[in-house]
Order: C-alpha cells, then sequence, then structure tokens
C-alpha cells in the first residue's frame, strides 16, 4: 500500500485531531462567560481575559517569563555560536566531550536539573536571584540553538571567507560581514527556539523560582492547586497563542523541517 493511502492518511488525521483537541478546548471554554470550566453554548465573553490582565500576579509573572526567556535566549546563543564554530570546524582532542556537554541539558530531566540547581544555589547563595534564574535557563535551551547552529555550519561553503582573509580583512570582519549573515537564520531559529522552550518551562523553574520572580507557567501551576476557574483556561489560551506566534516566526525565518531533521 502506498504511503500517502487513505488508512495513512486517515491515521495522521487521528493523530493530528489527538494531539491538538485538548489544545482547542482550552481555547473555546477561554471565551466561556460562566464561572466554572464549561464550553460556551449561548456567546462567547472576554471576561476572563480581562481578569487575566487585572491579575497582577499574573501579569508580573508573564514579565517575568518574558524578561527571562529573552535573557536565556540571548546567552545561550551567545555560547551557542562560538561553540558550534569550534565543533563543525577544528579537530581538537575533547571535541565530542565537548558536544556531549553542551547537549546533556537534553537528556537530564527537568526534575533532576531542579533538584541539583537548588542545592547549587544554595550552596552559593544565589537562592531566589533573577540572574541565576537566567543562567538556570540558559543551561536548558543552549542545546536547542547550539543544534541549528551546527545544521548551519555544517556544510557551510568558506571559500568567501578565504577570498576576504586573502584581501586583508580580520577575523573579527569576516565573521562580522560574511560568516554571520551567512549562517543568520539557523542563528535566528536557534535563538526563537530557545526562547519559546524558556517562556513554557515549569519543572525547573519551581525548584529555583522565588515569591519575586515566580514565572507565569510556575504562577498556572501554583493556581490550579488552589482554584480552577476559566482564568486558568485564559492564560493557557495566551500561552499557546504566544508560542504559535513565535513558531510561525521560526518557520519563516528557518523552516520547521529543518529544526525537526537538524540539517539544512
Amino acid at each position: 500500500m502506498s504511503k500517502n493511502g487513505p488508512l495513512a492518511l486517515a491515521f495522521n488525521a487521528l493523530v493530528i485531531t489527538f494531539m491538538l483537541a485538548p489544545l482547542v478546548v482550552v481555547c473555546i471554554v477561554a471565551f466561556t462567560p460562566e464561572n466554572t470550566l464549561t464550553i460556551p453554548t449561548t456567546h462567547f465573553s472576554l471576561r476572563w481575559f480581562k481578569a487575566v490582565f487585572a491579575h497582577p500576579d499574573f501579569m508580573q509573572s508573564f514579565w517575568n517569563s518574558l524578561w527571562l526567556a529573552l535573557a536565556s535566549a540571548t546567552i545561550a546563543t551567545l555560547l551557542a555560536v562560538p561553540a558550534g564554530m569550534a565543533i563543525t570546524r577544528y579537530a581538537f582532542p575533547g571535541r565530542d566531550f565537548l558536544n556531549g556537554l553542551f547537549l546533556s541539558p537534553l537528556i537530564i530531566p527537568h526534575l533532576v536539573l531542579g533538584v541539583a540547581l537548588l542545592r547549587l544555589f544554595a550552596l552559593v547563595g544565589g537562592t531566589g536571584s533573577f540572574g541565576w534564574l537566567v543562567m538556570a535557563h540558559a543551561l536548558i535551551v543552549t542545546p536547542y540553538t547550539l543544534r541549528l547552529v551546527v545544521a548551519a555550519l555544517v556544510g557551510f561553503d568558506r571559500s568567501a571567507e578565504q577570498a576576504a582573509l586573502s584581501l586583508g580583512a580580520s577575523q573579527a570582519t569576516v565573521f562580522r560581514r560574511i560568516t554571520l549573515p551567512m549562517i543568520l537564520p539557523g542563528v535566528t531559529g536557534g535563538w526563537l527556539l530557545s526562547f519559546i522552550n524558556s517562556f513554557d518551562e515549569v519543572t525547573m523553574s519551581i525548584f529555583v523560582t522565588s515569591p519575586s520572580t515566580v514565572t507565569l507557567p510556575v504562577r498556572m501551576y501554583m493556581y490550579a492547586t488552589e482554584s480552577i476557574d476559566p482564568l486558568m483556561a485564559a492564560v493557557s489560551a495566551l500561552m499557546v497563542a504566544v508560542t504559535a506566534i513565535a513558531m510561525v516566526v521560526l518557520d519563516r525565518v528557518y523552516g520547521l523541517d529543518r529544526v525537526l531533521v537538524g540539517r539544512r
């Protein structure tokens, strides 16, 4: 049977429906005018979205998550670009170890990372610090940026760089005017992917946040333990919208197929 036969298409449709159905239901419930988690049957209302923007704790947590994601994604990119260039361009002792070290957060459960970082922050006196929280998030999102940077550098034609060097350009000039513009889609895509993962991170953040640095996912988790009402659905719908917009930008800049395959 052809891979694109009716059964294969039906199976793919069922899988997509199974994955998207909870998100669709949550987004619909967010527009309910009722006080309980119900699908609106008479009319749609923006009542709970207004309540989100009027809730000071949620708004503060949103800004915490936004600045945290911006900072951690930027730090991850600054680390991933030179690391990716070293890994792909030079053969040196420990190169495989370095690559594995940068990618290791992908295989370590975030629960384990959260407990370990909580102990580390307690030892160095960094508990509750926003700066240390940024470093923690940069640790877990750097692998995503590194993978896309490495993918952009694999098979990179260095003839333009060599020509510029032969004409007297410095290494810094070559990187700024030739190398970086040519790998910019991969760098930008890696930054966006890191931003998305940092903004949505909850498991590790539960352990390392403080009352003044609570992120939006952690605030949602805390709120859900106390009350379940459509406010949670409205916040979830807004997070889905932010993530979807970032994914669209990522697809336009780099291409989701390259992200999933991991090569150009």
